[in-house]
């Protein structure tokens, strides 16, 4: 990694203990210039390392708590008008930052939730006739608990076709979980940093050299043919789309950086489809296949998939 990329890892990793994974996965999403989507149950740092990922970065950063009673405009923004000037003032709303932590996502409704597909993919906001346009670069990291959990609501599948790739926490090990609990019981708990260590101008930079990172012919017959194996189980509810097959590219782009490889294998591919996956497999109830979740679906599309 470079310097200042390796720095933000080891704060990700020292500041969320056991992290190893999640925060690769997050280094991945922010050099793809990809939303990203932390999943896991309450309580095992979802939040934490995602505000340590936004406060590493020198740009705006503004966080939204999703509650039943969320309003549209409370993302967007609205219009106000002044008698006094005789015109209406747009008050921006918080997706006009670099980084938007949306926390707790699936705690409102589908139609708050859509509230964001424009901003996601288009990176604008259109409101009262008028299309502004957010500021490069925008990242939108939201936190999900559990689906089962009290008083959540299914993300709408476009949105979720919209987050590169998922981020899937779950409880760590004994070890870490006693090594977490020693932190706290000497008052020592890791904390992120106040300092920035990176700032926009570098981020977008950085972004720009992982999509020249070469991907040959070869490698994206291999995407492909990945993504049409997905959409040919059966007990598929929704196919892997376009957006999915450009994501997976772009993301083992940036496994390939960060890995200093000269262009993009086999293997930087094998390690991120389940990530860009996962959130976009849905099973039916039809599903006869012996395949009960997304990641061993992921093995058998890997297994039936032809390496180059």
């Amino acid at each position: 990694m470079r310097n200042e990329l390796d720095l933000i890892y080891q704060r990700l990793t020292k500041t969320v203990i056991g992290s190893e994974e999640p925060s690769f996965l997050m280094m991945v999403g922010l050099l793809s210039d990809g939303h990203m989507l932390i999943q896991g149950a309450p309580g095992i740092g979802k939040t934490t390392l995602a505000e340590t990922l936004a406060g590493s970065i020198d740009g705006d950063f503004s966080r939204v708590q999703f509650t039943p009673d969320l309003l549209s405009s409370d993302l967007l923004g609205y219009s106000i008008y002044h008698q006094g000037r005789g015109e209406f003032e747009f008050v921006p709303g918080p997706v006009f930052s670099n980084v938007l932590l949306a926390d707790e996502i699936n705690r409102t409704s589908s139609r708050i939730q859509s509230a964001l597909l424009e901003c996601m993919n288009e990176r604008q906001v259109s409101i009262d006739g008028v299309t502004r346009p957010l500021p490069p670069p925008f990242m939108v990291i939201a936190t999900q608990n559990s689906i089962h959990s009290t008083g959540t609501f299914a993300l709408p599948e476009p949105q979720l076709d919209r987050f590169l790739l998922s981020v899937n926490m779950t409880l760590p090990d004994r070890q870490t979980q006693s090594k977490i609990l020693m932190l706290h019981a000497e008052q020592n708990e890791s904390k992120g940093a106040d300092d920035k260590l990176i700032n926009v101008d570098e981020l977008v930079r950085l972004q720009s050299e992982v999509k020249a990172v070469p991907v040959s012919e070869e490698m994206c017959q291999y995407i492909t043919d990945l993504c049409e194996s997905a959409r040919r189980q059966r007990g598929m509810l929704h196919s892997i789309s376009s957006r999915a097959a450009i994501a997976l590219m772009r993301a083992s782009q940036a496994v390939a950086y960060l890995e200093d490889n000269p262009a993009v294998f086999p293997d930087d591919v094998k390690r991120i489809v389940g990530p860009v996956f996962s959130h976009r497999l849905v099973l039916g109830d039809g599903f006869d296949g012996g395949v009960n979740s997304s990641s061993e679906l992921i093995e058998e599309i890997l297994k039936e998939t032809k390496v180059p």
